[in-house]
């Protein structure tokens, strides 16, 4: 069996709108004596669009229509119809993901492919989903190394901490080539971000809207927003000002940080060694940054990656479909199915060290990456678990999970537990009795997933014993 599914990735950010189309090439890579595993074995981005300034109708609301009209001209430039699509993502990143609309904006776009990963993305998934984007991830498993990637858009750096393959750490700041905007033919200054001027204000610095803006006046606001970088990856002590600056969280170095990579447009001016003859060509302040980041200790004292994709990092290439049956030992309690569209929160091998109290705060602060806004959205708990567990390292497991997933029962979400290993029926039992009988569970195993992935889960089959499962895992380039 071998099929070509055709996906679209539209990601709408701080500054750009953009969208590409891939091909998936999928196969069935088990025996014909074996449960079917149906994955993903090349994937080859066909088609990339223009990339736009994301359309706004005022600071608190993107301009839904025009986003709209953008999609329908770069779907006819790319000669697809929406039919043609079998799948497909929207991501709405940065400052934009805290628009007013941002949701509504979602809705008008889900027409447009076949089966939609519909995330509003909060600064810590955005910070996750980047660094794979870049490449991170891999650079640092094949490399058994640390890397931090910043990706530098518009209006915020996303930072995500990758030790060996896993994502340790995520951060945010305030700082991105927007945050101050020129008229491109003036070269007036025509905005500049609240935080920005507050900083500009306290330094006595003499750029204000009306200003005409130049290298040299710039440089003292760019020499700041540059040493901040370097404070928030350890290479500075921090001071008073970065926790000013920082827009939920920072990383707080708990490894040391050996390698970088960079992301978002800015990054673009990171890597460049060439002659830049407009520095203001995009009407802000993004070259300038990009190249005073590059002369800086942040290339001079950390290892410099060169990442996969730099503007287009953030960009979801689609929900590559990976069908698989779970395990046939499973519990849930309910017949709740379909649970369409769960991101998967996943638990590293550290995390996991059979002791409850680890598991349980390794699960409270990582629920934070799934807080938009202070809201929790719906998650997916995923670990590894043990090929033979004992009695006492169940209920090690089950008082951890139970314990860690508190906010979520709070707040009546559902409890999903994803189990790579053989376990998954003893658990969600152990577990359902720590709920007293009284919470629905869904606990499969049999399944692999990562941080970023996105799980679908439809209705048991086979008298009940399996379910079908998609996870749709970003795609990257």
């Amino acid at each position: 069996m071998r099929e070509e599914l055709l996906s679209v990735g539209i990601d709408i950010g701080t500054s750009t709108t953009q969208l590409i189309f891939s091909k998936l090439i999928v196969e069935n890579e088990a025996s014909s004596f074996s449960v079917p595993r149906i994955n993903i074995v090349d994937k080859k981005i066909i088609y990339k669009s223009d990339v736009y300034f994301t359309p706004l109708i005022s600071n608190n609301e993107i301009d839904g229509q025009k986003i709209k009209e953008i999609v329908e001209k770069e779907y006819k430039k790319a000669r697809v119809n929406k039919e043609d699509i079998q799948t497909g993502a929207v991501i709405i990143t940065g400052e934009t993901a805290r628009k007013e609309n941002a949701n509504d904006v979602l809705q008008t776009l889900s027409g447009f492919a076949g089966d939609f990963v519909v995330a509003t993305a909060g600064p810590d998934l955005e910070s996750i989903i980047a660094g794979k984007g870049a490449g991170a991830h891999i650079y640092s498993k094949e490399h058994s190394t640390t890397v931090v990637n910043l990706d530098i858009g518009g209006g915020t750096t996303n930072l995500a901490v990758f030790v060996r393959g896993e994502v340790k750490e995520t951060g945010c700041l305030d700082i991105g080539g927007r945050l101050i905007k020129l008229d491109p033919i003036t070269q007036s200054i025509i905005y500049i971000s609240p935080k920005l001027e507050k900083i500009i204000e306290n330094n006595n610095i003499d750029l204000y809207v009306g200003k005409k803006a130049t290298i040299e006046n710039l440089k003292p606001i760019i020499d700041i927003m540059v040493r901040l970088l370097e404070e928030s990856v350890g290479l500075l002590p921090k001071e008073d000002l970065f926790n000013f600056i920082v827009t939920n969280k920072s990383i707080e170095l708990k490894e040391e940080i050996k390698c970088i990579s960079f992301s978002g447009g800015v990054a673009d001016y990171v890597y460049y060694d060439g002659n830049i003859k407009d520095y203001f060509k995009y009407g802000d302040i993004g070259i300038i940054l990009g190249e005073a980041i590059k002369n800086s200790s942040l290339c001079k004292k950390l290892k410099v990656i060169k990442a996969m994709e730099t503007l287009r990092a953030t960009v979801v290439g689609a929900g590559s479909h990976t069908t698989e049956i779970s395990g046939s030992t499973i519990t849930y309690t309910e017949d709740n199915f379909p649970i369409k569209n769960l991101p998967i929160l996943k638990l590293s091998k550290e995390d996991e060290s059979n002791d409850y109290l680890k598991i349980k705060t390794a699960i409270k602060e990582k629920l934070n990456w799934f807080k938009l806004e202070n809201d929790l959205q719906k998650v997916a708990i995923a670990i590894d678990g043990n090929k033979n567990p004992s009695f006492p390292e169940i209920q090690e497991y089950a008082r951890g999970l139970v314990e860690g997933m508190e906010e979520l029962i709070e707040k009546e979400l559902p409890l999903v537990v994803i189990v790579e290993n053989d376990m998954a029926k003893v658990l969600g039992q152990a577990m359902y009795s720590l709920l007293n009988f009284n919470k629905d569970i869904v606990c499969i195993d049999g399944i692999k997933v990562e941080n970023g992935d996105y799980i679908d889960i439809g209705a048991p089959i086979a008298e009940g014993r399996v379910v079908p499962v998609v996870i749709k895992t970003l795609v990257f380039n």
